[in-house]
Formats: structure tokens, sequence, C-alpha cells
């Protein structure tokens, strides 16, 4: 009986050990995702009203509009394209529906900044377009008018083309689970097929489709790439601009505080219509929504609607790239281009084990002990997806390399010996910045397999003697491999695109297919770039391809 009672109590004791480990390990997660945004707010408190009245006396109010303009811009096309499509695939049947069904989320494989690399070689003034509009009429180069391309209109376009399968995939599912009765009742009153999908099934179908648009609107913001290479003047380019151009870190911190407000109040605002906005079926069955059979020119009129933006993004770019890749002189076999592809590898998948091990001990935490300390430590770690890569990364190396400097001139007055940049420049801290930037898709990928394991699974693998890490590594991590591979493809795919931050933090000499590409683009050798763009675009269509598998099965 001793022996039994002493066997408990060893128990009980392994099992509060490991629920403050891995309560410690997540705690220390959850720092580490708000470290970035207290030391950029701190760093720009600190760092002077000269300079904060230098930027909204000169830069602040373009890069306020631009940023603004951009992102109505975003907002209004990927709402019209992702819902217009996602309604006529859901309540429509025409000629080639299954194919456009799965094809729409294509353009989602592409980052928007290769997307502009293609345009940009097919349509700016050298490009094969205007030079044949100008062999055919014989007009000279200022006997025309043609769209810029590198504008923020421009920029837009590339954004919308490339984000739009957010609402697409929100909605679709959205329309999907609808009930027929509101929408038939609506029809039966008199209303016409248009004002019912307007009056009924829009209004159901709102909080999903306000979150792919939020959505949408945070990768805008985000998003580096595509406006440095356009020239367009946003927070995200001041950023990089003031950090390496100017050497001014504090206005840096600044405008990555701008950036960083209006990330969080977007966050906020997708956070407070999802939890409040909600619709319910009347009556217990649900009636699938009737679809109509489209013919003649109504049929061919939704074929042309659905294949316009998985052709302008998705089919045509990948022509492009391909012509301009076999014309260039890169060679993914040299040995400068392995080392980029290693580069990328090694920073993909470390970063992507590193967050999904985070993940696991964020959400198995929240699973063990399910209170207010735990949602608090959840809900900070999937701050960092509504903040861009350039505020991470700002967020990141002014406390470090302030202790760098600190460390290092303490050696000095202590020992004589100079340890130089220790953790700034270095690969893991660039790997956190990562961990920190797509925690959020891990987390949720990991909880949405987590929600599959039964409470009483749990209650037996105690009963039978298991601690919680037994019962994490014994029944949870072999029951959720699926959910965990998809969270590593995920996290992994995210890092081989991500710009900014790879190139604020990236170690000296140690770049990536996303660097070289944004570097060669940069130098106008747009051939050049099209061949890591090609990489990095292959790579982007493995969890695209899952997806599609998902929405073919979905119906």
């Amino acid at each position: 009986m001793a022996e039994i009672q002493y066997s408990e109590h060893g128990s009980r004791r392994r099992t509060a050990l490991g629920t403050r480990v891995m309560g410690g390990l997540a705690y220390a997660i959850a720092a580490a995702c708000l470290l970035p945004m207290v030391a950029v707010a701190l760093a720009a408190l600190t760092g002077g009203t000269d300079t904060l009245a230098h930027l909204m006396s000169t830069v602040l109010p373009g890069y306020a509009v631009t940023t603004l303009l951009l992102v109505l811009l975003v907002a209004g096309g990927t709402f019209c394209l992702g819902v217009g499509a996602a309604w006529l695939v859901t309540m429509t049947r025409f000629p080639g529906v299954r194919l456009m069904e799965i094809a729409l989320v294509l353009p989602l494989a592409f980052p928007a900044y290769v997307l502009a690399y293609a345009y940009t070689f097919v349509l700016d003034h050298p490009g094969v377009v205007q030079t044949t509009l100008r062999q055919i009429t014989g007009w000279g180069p200022r006997d025309y008018w043609f769209p810029e391309i590198r504008s923020t209109e421009g920029a837009a376009v590339m954004l919308i083309l490339v984000l739009y399968p957010y609402v697409y995939l929100l909605a679709r599912a959205a329309f999907l689970q609808q009930s027929a009765t509101a929408y038939l009742a609506a029809r039966a009153l008199g209303s016409s097929p248009w004002a019912a999908f307007w009056r009924v099934s829009l209004p159901m179908a709102r909080p999903a489709i306000a979150g792919g648009v939020l959505l949408a609107v945070m990768e805008t913001i985000a998003d580096f790439g595509t406006v440095a290479y356009f020239g367009v003047r946003t927070f995200a380019t001041g950023i990089y601009t003031s950090w390496f151009s100017m050497a001014d870190r504090a206005a840096a911190a600044q405008l990555a505080l701008c950036l960083l407000g209006f990330a969080l109040l977007l966050a906020v605002a997708e956070r407070i219509q999802r939890g409040k906005a909600r619709y319910y079926q009347s009556g217990r069955r649900h009636a699938a929504m009737p679809a109509s059979r489209l013919k003649g020119w109504q049929a061919a009129a939704a074929l042309l609607l659905c294949a316009i933006p998985v052709v302008l993004g998705f089919v045509l770019p990948v022509i492009i790239l391909v012509l301009m890749g076999l014309e260039s002189e890169q060679n993914l076999l040299s040995r400068r281009y392995i080392g980029f592809i290693r580069n990328s590898l090694t920073l993909a998948g470390t970063a992507a084990l590193v967050t999904v091990l985070a993940a696991i001990c964020v959400g198995f935490f929240q699973r063990l002990r399910p209170g207010r300390s735990a949602r608090t430590a959840s809900y900070l770690a999937r701050l960092g997806y509504a903040v861009p890569g350039g505020v991470i990364a700002v967020g990141l190396l002014v406390p470090f390399a302030a202790f760098d400097n600190a460390f290092d001139a303490w050696m000095r007055a202590t020992f004589g010996v100079s340890t130089g940049l220790l953790v700034t420049g270095s690969i893991w801290l660039l790997v956190a910045a990562y961990m920190v930037r797509f925690l959020a898709a891990a987390l949720s990928a990991y909880e949405g397999g987590q929600s599959t394991v039964h409470a009483n699974m749990d209650a037996a693998s105690r009963s039978l003697g298991q601690t919680p890490l037994g019962t994490l590594r014994r029944i949870h991590l072999p029951i959720l491999t699926p959910s965990l591979m998809t969270a590593l493809l995920i996290v992994f795919v995210d890092v081989m695109k991500e710009l900014p931050a790879t190139l604020i933090m990236r170690p000296f000499n140690f770049d990536t297919l996303a660097v070289q590409a944004y570097r060669l683009a940069s130098d106008e050798r747009l051939e050049g770039a099209a061949v890591p763009s090609l990489v990095i675009l292959a790579v982007g269509l493995l969890p695209v391809i899952l997806i599609c598998r998902q929405v073919g099965r979905g119906r």
C-alpha cells in the first residue's frame, strides 16, 4: 500500500513538473512574440521628437496616403474577384465549373513580387507589348498613352491577383454551408437571383468574407518586394530605406510603430467581426443551395469571368517566367545557385521545425491548463501574423544590437577581448523572426488537428500513469502527424517567400532565392530574376496542391 502511494505521489510530481515545463516554454514563446512590438514601441518613443517631426513634415503623409490607397484598392479588388468567383462556382453550373473551382486557388502559389517581375518584363516600356505596338503603328515613345505598370495601381493589381484566393476560399466555404431556406424564401417573395444574393446570401457570408478581405489587407501592408520594385512609397519601403539607406534607426522604428499600429488595428477588427457576427439557420434541416444551370452566352460569360483571374494570376505569369528563364544566363546547377538553394532550404527547414515545436508547446499547454493565462499566451503567440516582417526585423535587431554592443564593450573593458556581434546578424535571430511571423499559421493547423483528439484519450492516458509529456509523445503526436506535416509545409513555403525580414536580418553573404530574385530585378536583370522566382513558385505550389485537393473533395 505504501509502495502504491509512493508511486502515485511520484506520478503527481512528474505531472506537475511536466506541466510547469510546458507552461514555462509557452510563456517564453509568447514573450518572444511580444518582444519585437515592445522593442519597436520603446525605440520609437525614445528616438526623439526631432526625427518624428521631420518625418511628419516630409515623408510620413505620403507613406500614409499611399498605404491607405493600396489597402483600399486591394480590399475592393479581392472582394469583387473572390466573392464573384465563389458565387459563380457555387451557385451555377456551366461547362468547366469543376475545373475552375480548383484552378481559382492556383494564384495563391505566387508571391506578389514574382508576379510583378513577370508583368514588368512584358508591359513596361521596353517590353514586348509596347515594342510591338510601336512597330505596328510607327509611334514614338511620346505619341501614345499606355497604363504604367510601375505605379500604385499596378502594385494593387499584382496584389489582388495573388491575394483574392483568400476571399474566394472563405466565401466559397460560407456559401456551401448556407441553407437554401432563406434564399428560396426571398425568391418566392419575388426577388431576382441577384437581389436574393445581395440581400440574403451575401450578408449571411459576411463574417467569412470580411475575414478573407482582412487577411488580404494584412498581407498588403506587409508586402515589400512588389512596392519596392515598383517604386511605391509605403511604410514598408520607408522602414527599409530608413534602416539601410539613411542609417536612421530612430526613423525606422517610428515608421515601424506606425505600421504596427495599423496592423494591430486590423487584427483587432478581424477578431471583433469574427467573434460577434453570426448568422443561424432557421429550422433543423440543412437544405443545399440550389444551383442554376447556365447555357449559351451565360455559360460562356461565367467561364470567361472565372478564367480571367486564373489566366492573369497563374497561367500567363508561368509562361512569361519560363520564357524569361530560357533567355537568361542563370544556371541552377552552378555552385552559386546551389548555395542559394541550400541557404533557402536551411532557413526554411530550420524555421519550420522551430515554429511547429513552438506551436506544439503553446497549443498543448492550453489544453493542459485551459484558463486565462494559457489563452493569453496563445493570443500573444498569434500576434506575429498581423505584424509585417520588416517591423519584426526592426523589433528584434534594436534590442539584440544593443545587447551585442554592451557585451562587447564590457568584454573589451574587462578582458581586452572583442566578441563582436554574437546574436545580431546570426541565422538564429532570423529564424526567431520567422517563428514570430508565422507561428499563428502553425498554431492554427496544430489546434485544428488537436480538436479531433477526444479528452477521454487524455484521461485514459493519465489513468495508466502517463505524464503530460508522455501523453503528448505517445498519444497526440502520432494522431496529429497529418496536421503537423501541414503546419511544417505552410511555414516552410512562407519562409521561402518571405523577403523583408530576410533582406534586413540575413547574415553577411548569406543570400536566399528570394533575395537573389529581388537583387536581379532591382538591377533590371528580369530574365535572371525569373530563374529563382520559378524555384520559389515550384515550392509554393506544394501547399496549394493540398488546398486544391481539399477543394475538389469539399462539395
